[in-house]
């Protein structure tokens, strides 16, 4: 069966997991190659953000008021900047993961989801390690008496949520990764969109719920009561919004159908556009 022709199924793909691995190794060497800190930075990128909003909103503007947030700042953004992290740096692997494997991808046939997957397979790792970061950032804001910390059954809905944001970031992911080859300005859009996105996904600063139309098309966006999910689980000790969940993990779940299928279809073509 020709590579113009051979099917890509998750059958097919699980037969070529050892690749995706690989590559997923390879995406994190060449992320930290000729770096001092290495994988440190998958902490202190999220850590940096955090120190430079939590500055402004609370030092240079002392905008806490108006934010309206029930714990401290920092713990606030460093929840939501940890997965937003994990996604826009995910999707940003993606975007290229096609045209930066122009080489393998006219040679050798494989099942080409796995350039996109190990984008996020090496964004995923650098997740866990900066999540366990916020452990730490819990106990010393318990310690100080900014804020209390008790162990809930609730923490074990984290990979629940964890899971929907996976699934939603795979299926944009190949939509983006496959958008790029066909036409390059995809790249572009997707730099300064995903910018915007972070303001508007409630990562930094909380998104309007006061029942407007603004704040109705705002919670469309699925990555919206995904943060909401972490917070709730991880900081205020409660169960996510169901309704809120259950619309991002259908989001994430049709997302992920429709990326994969289109994906599947046009990948005959890609040798020709590289």
């Amino acid at each position: 069966m020709t590579a113009m022709t051979a099917p890509t199924g998750w059958s097919e793909l699980s037969r070529y997991r050892q690749l995706l691995l690989s590559l997923t190794w390879r995406d994190l060497r060449v992320r930290y190659k000729q770096s001092v800190l290495g994988i440190a930075w998958a902490v202190l990128l999220p850590l940096s953000m955090m120190f430079v909003f939590t500055f402004v909103f609370t030092r240079a503007i002392d905008a806490t008021a108006v934010l309206n947030i029930d714990m401290p700042y920092a713990l606030f953004a460093y929840t939501g900047l940890v997965p937003w992290t994990f996604f826009s740096v995910s999707l940003g692997g993606c975007v290229n993961s096609l045209v930066s494997n122009r080489n393998l991808l006219t040679k050798v046939y494989f099942p080409r989801e796995v350039f996109p997957l190990s984008s996020i397979g090496s964004a995923l790792v650098d997740f866990m390690i900066a999540m366990s970061v916020l452990g730490a950032l819990m106990v010393y804001f318990h310690w100080t008496g900014a804020w209390t910390c008790t162990i809930r059954l609730v923490w074990l809905m984290v990979p629940v949520v964890v899971a929907i944001q996976i699934m939603l970031t795979i299926g944009v992911g190949m939509l983006l990764a496959m958008g790029n080859l066909f036409y390059r300005d995809v790249r572009q859009i997707f730099g300064v969109s995903i910018q915007l996105m972070m303001f508007l996904s409630g990562v930094v600063v909380p998104v309007p719920n006061d029942g407007s139309m603004l704040a109705w098309v705002i919670s469309l966006n699925p990555m919206v009561a995904i943060m909401a999910a972490y917070r709730d689980c991880l900081v205020f000790g409660r169960s996510p919004d169901p309704i809120s969940l259950a619309y991002a993990a259908t989001f994430a779940v049709v997302a992920l159908i429709v990326g994969w299928v289109c994906f599947r279809r046009a990948s005959f073509r890609f040798a020709e556009h590289v």
